[in-house]
């Protein structure tokens, strides 16, 4: 009970809640639904497409970076792949060949002209334009030779000592990148800080493959990096980072990755790219396998949309204009509206208190309004009309009411009569007096209660029984009636007094037919679509001879067709009354087919549920 109570409670706090949060009245009904229906969802879907538009230009230009940063990325591959062709040009060439392993044979300085030579030809073939290839090639027998001017004197054992001198010599095949060599050229000719090396071993193949010198070939990729960024787009920046993190290239020095950016980058996978919101700038990265570095594009926010940011905040100028424009002109439109129904509205309530005598003036409105005022007045004459209508039908009701009080003084004196007659009959041991008695009694009883108009079927089918024996009394037990039925439907609900008129018709029509005796049988079955069908069969003179004889009545009863009237009434175009000649060819076939309306009494389903209880 108390959890009824605050539920009860709390639908009337929320319903207090959205009274107040929306609006009575209906001119604000029709902003807010406006701008809860319209507005809104036009906006939203006005941001949404927006956003759509810059996912797809981030997309586009990503595409596009990414296509430049492949090209850089292909260009940095073609130098180190031809970085590796001028070590096999060198291993091939039989001068250096010869100068290797039998530097005696020539003067030192001979052999480092010849050397040098061999250098400056295979960088003004491969690398005329961008000088930044170095050389250097050392024998077996302490000599050293160079592209270039090196950043301080080169001593042979300093060389022999690094784990890679001796790595090379022993390594059948021997070819890596070491990408943080350091810089040792003269600082007239390169600034970086590293270099990117390729150390490889000369190899005797006539000789079982035996060493005879070490060539280490390095790219001044600082230099290198500028030189081709240089053609690119002003408005970018670009970088060269490790797979670790480090900066190796950067196209200013001014500029930097933050942190985040570069967490992203090397948790991204091998190309991608994402708004770095500390630099307010589309990055865009790709990875290079080979050297476990990446290239990485950076493009601010404010150059790829400043055009489309234009756009936008002209165009949803103009939207706010227009939204405001309309909102004004939907309250000039919804007051235009509302303040005649306001005008309605208070003539309605003023009606109420003059009892409907009250008119609107016509001659104020048009259009909607005017038709609307019309139906008012009209509806008031109708009302008004209608009233005196129901007030004569009132008076002639309790006429009516009045009557059939009096009436009722009849029956009730005759079934006090037939009570007297009953115990009269007891008395003198008269069983067939007293029996007609029960019956009749039954029968006023029923007929006297006018609140009932639909009884069980079981109660029905006990007036009928009733009826019959007191006309089994009358002709001497010259009538017979066969009940057939199933014990499911003896709680359906039928029109009471609906079986009777028709069994009384079937004995009326049924007497002098023939010498035999009157037979009537009565059927109850279910039909299809939740239905109960009643069937009454006689073996009387049929429906042709009972229209041509059509005997007179010395009482008026309830009859056939006030049965028809009333099966329309209670179920209207679902209940229906058939007469028909019966099968046989003699007598008559009545039937009544009504909805199967089941009304259980209310101690057998109490009882019912007792005994599942018990189960």
């Amino acid at each position: 009970m108390m959890s009824m109570t605050y539920s009860g409670e709390g639908t009337q706090l929320v319903g207090a809640i959205w009274k107040r949060l929306f609006p009575q009245k209906l001119k604000y009904r029709l902003f807010m639904s406006f701008f809860i229906l319209i507005l809104i969802p036009f906006s939203v879907l006005h941001f949404y497409n927006y956003q759509r538009v810059e996912l797809v230009i981030q997309q586009k230009i990503s595409e596009k970076s990414h296509d430049q940063l492949e090209q850089i990325i292909q260009s940095l591959e073609d130098v180190m792949s031809i970085a590796f062709k001028t070590w096999i040009m060198l291993e091939q060439d039989l001068k250096v060949k010869s100068i290797l392993l039998q530097p005696e044979e020539g003067s030192i300085l001979g052999n480092k002209r010849e050397m040098e030579e061999k250098f400056t030809s295979i960088n003004n073939s491969l690398f005329l334009l961008n000088p930044f290839v170095y050389y250097t090639v050392l024998d077996l027998k302490g000599n050293i030779y160079t592209s270039f001017q090196p950043r301080r004197a080169l001593k042979y054992d300093d060389y022999k000592s690094k784990d890679w001198f001796s790595t090379v010599l022993n390594s059948d095949s021997y070819a890596k990148w070491i990408t943080n060599d350091e810089n040792y050229v003269s600082n007239d000719i390169s600034s970086s800080k590293q270099l990117l090396s390729m150390y490889m071993a000369f190899k005797d193949k006539k000789n079982n493959m035996k060493p005879y010198g070490i060539a280490r070939i390095s790219i001044d990729y600082n230099y290198w990096f500028k030189s081709v960024i240089h053609r690119s787009s002003r408005d970018q920046s670009y970088f060269m980072v490790t797979g670790d993190g480090e900066m190796v290239a950067q196209s200013s020095t001014e500029l930097s990755l933050s942190e985040e950016a570069m967490l992203r980058i090397i948790e991204g996978g091998e190309k991608g790219y994402f708004i770095d919101k500390t630099s307010a700038a589309l990055v865009n990265y790709s990875y290079i396998p080979t050297l476990d570095w990446y290239m990485v594009n950076r493009t601010p926010s404010e150059i790829l949309f400043s055009e489309i940011e234009m756009m936008k905040s002209q165009y949803f100028l103009t939207f706010a204009a227009f939204m405001a424009l309309f909102i004004m002109m939907t309250f000039i439109i919804s007051s235009t509206i509302t303040r005649p129904l306001y005008h309605l509205q208070k003539k309605m309530r003023d009606a109420v208190h003059k009892s409907l005598r009250i008119r609107l003036p016509q001659d104020k409105y048009s259009g909607e309004i005017l038709e609307l005022t019309r139906t008012f007045n009209t509806m008031l004459d109708d009302m008004n009309t209608l009233i005196q209508k129901l007030k004569e039908e009132e008076r002639q009701k309790e006429a009516v009411h009045f009557r059939m009080l009096l009436s009722q003084m009849n029956p009730h004196f005759l079934l006090n009569t037939l009570n007297t007659m009953k115990w009269s009959a007891i008395r003198s041991q008269n069983e067939d007096i007293e029996e007609m008695c029960v019956a009749l009694g039954k029968l006023l009883e029923m007929s006297l209660n006018s609140e009932i108009d639909m009884i069980h079927l079981k109660d029905e089918l006990e007036l009928v029984q009733a009826y019959v024996h007191i006309q089994q009394i009358r002709f001497k037990y010259n009538l017979e009636v066969e009940y057939e039925g199933e014990e499911d439907t003896q709680f359906a609900l039928v029109p009471k007094f609906s079986i009777q008129p028709l069994v009384e018709n079937s004995i009326r029509h049924g007497i002098g037919a023939n010498g035999d005796n009157i037979k009537i049988k009565i059927k109850i079955s279910k039909a299809e679509k939740d239905r109960l069908r009643i069937d009454i069969i006689d073996n009387g003179i049929g429906l042709k001879e009972a229209a041509e004889q059509r005997p007179g009545r010395t009482r008026r009863g309830i009859g056939i067709s006030n049965l028809k009237e009333r099966l329309e009434l209670l179920f209207k175009e679902k209940g229906h009354l058939i007469l028909k000649d019966a099968e046989a060819g003699k007598g008559t076939h009545a039937r009544i087919e009504i909805p199967l309306l089941l009304s259980m009494p209310y101690e057998m389903l109490n009882g019912k549920q007792q005994e599942m209880g018990e189960v």
